[in-house]
């Protein structure tokens, strides 16, 4: 009896202790433990024997649930082929939790038994959903779940019904259900080697599938407010930048990638015009972090290679299943130069000022970004025996959570896949977050004398 009263006491200090760690966390650092958290399950639940049709190392297995995680789709294994059933839906699992968040889930579980979310566990919703107040917290995560489910059922209908015919209704739903998670949560995983490539020119497909990622990428604070307003000059000023650069930069892209591409044979150079069109909308959208492909991304002209590392770097919308430096932090850096050079004293958007705040986060955003490719591709190119240009490509790709390839993913030593995933692993916690985990930022509570230094 008193040895087991002394193991209750023990057990009772050591979870104390481990309860007033997690309290003292920053979190940045909670949610860095729960991505942690989802990858391990993930590589645990691979490696089963159940899990894989052939016999698979653990770092391939952590390497394909760090990119299912991060919703990337960067793969060094055939999920069509060298996974089972089962371990195809636990990638598809392990995709829609990195893409909705852990976050997201957590707090409706809590709303659910009736909690109240203390000031910690506040700051921590705060982080995972991107929100900079309290007041729509409860309603972002409910549309987060709500838009997720409803978006993502209406393409799992019709996708069913566009491959019902080719592949029949009971592998056509499976297949379905696979490339609308895949496709929502703009991960690229995909059931065949050649990604969607044999859909090239069929439209219907194109445009479900793009739809999908676009409109995961657009961000769910968008997704409800278009919802809950419905009315073009009543949304916030947020929602409308999101919506207009989406739309611009798609547009601006598909006609690009047609300009550039519409003379290449190795591409789109033997199509008719309508199908040389669809195949330019479709890799014109995918690399804001969709990471499918109906071309072969090595076959590209060097400019459309070029516009895609743009495209990846840039990413989707905030709070969204995108990456990237994202869309809006784009903007807000774009109309501050546009102030500079116009020799304003504030930063506007649409008649309203930006904070110097938000323009320093959007700098810094940026700022860090660049310095992780630089660092990423330093190593990579010393790691492996690839053309600058492929290495360059596939850590713009890791960091911005895309997936696309130029066929270096597969053939990566064991020190390039841990860079890779390093890369994939930031770049779904968002370059600052990390910054934040390493350095947690402490207010300055003394003012300087201005200073006046030289630059440019």
């Amino acid at each position: 009896m008193r040895t087991k009263l002394t193991l209750q006491r023990h057990f009772k200090k050591h979870r104390l202790k481990f309860s007033h760690a997690v309290l003292k966390a920053s979190p940045p650092a909670i949610l860095v433990a729960g991505y942690l958290g989802l990858i391990t399950a993930g590589t645990l639940l691979l490696k089963l024997e159940i899990a894989t049709n052939k016999a698979i190392g653990w770092l391939d297995a952590l390497f394909t649930a760090t990119s299912a995680v991060t919703v990337t789709g960067l793969v060094v294994l055939d999920t069509g082929t060298d996974f089972s059933l089962f371990g195809q839906i636990i990638i598809a699992l392990l995709i829609q939790s990195g893409g909705l968040g852990f976050m997201t889930f957590s707090i409706l579980t809590a709303m659910n038994l009736g909690k109240r979310i203390g000031i910690k566990h506040q700051l921590l919703a705060l982080e995972a959903l991107n929100q900079t107040s309290m007041n729509k917290i409860w309603e972002v995560a409910v549309a987060v779940i709500y838009f997720a489910f409803v978006i993502e059922a209406v393409g799992l209908i019709l996708l069913t019904v566009l491959w019902s015919t080719d592949y029949g209704w009971v592998k056509a739903l499976y297949e379905a259900f696979f490339y609308t998670v895949s496709a929502f949560n703009n991960a690229g995983f995909a059931l065949s080697a050649d990604s969607l490539t044999r859909y090239v020119d069929n439209v219907p497909v194109n445009l479900v599938v793009s739809g999908l990622f676009i409109t995961g990428g657009l961000g769910f604070v968008v997704l409800l407010d278009l919802w809950q307003i419905r009315s073009w000059k009543k949304l916030q000023i947020y929602s409308k930048a999101m919506i207009g650069g989406t739309l611009m930069i798609n547009l601006v892209s598909w006609l690009m990638v047609w300009l550039f591409e519409r003379h290449n044979p190795a591409t789109i150079g033997n199509f008719h015009l309508s199908s040389q069109l669809i195949a330019s909308w479709f890799q014109a959208v995918t690399p804001r972090t969709a990471g499918f492909n109906a071309l072969p991304i090595e076959s590209l002209s060097d400019s459309t290679t070029l516009l895609t590392l743009l495209l990846m770097f840039v990413g989707g919308g905030s709070l969204s299943t995108a990456s990237g430096i994202k869309l809006g932090t784009f903007i807000v850096i774009f109309m501050a130069i546009y102030a500079f050079l116009g020799r304003r004293d504030e930063v506007t958007l649409m008649q309203r000022s930006i904070s110097q705040n938000i323009v320093m986060k959007a700098f810094a955003i940026t700022l860090i970004s660049i310095v992780l490719v630089f660092i990423g591709t330093l190593l990579l190119s010393v790691s492996e025996q690839a053309p600058l240009v492929d290495v360059l490509f596939e850590v713009v790709s890791a960091l911005g959570t895309v997936g696309l390839s130029r066929g270096l993913t597969g053939e990566l030593s064991v020190t390039g896949q841990w860079i890779i995933m390093i890369l994939m692993f930031v770049g779904r916690l968002g370059p600052l977050t990390f910054v934040y985990v390493i350095a947690t930022p402490r207010p300055r509570r003394i003012n300087y004398p201005s200073l006046d230094i030289q630059v440019g």
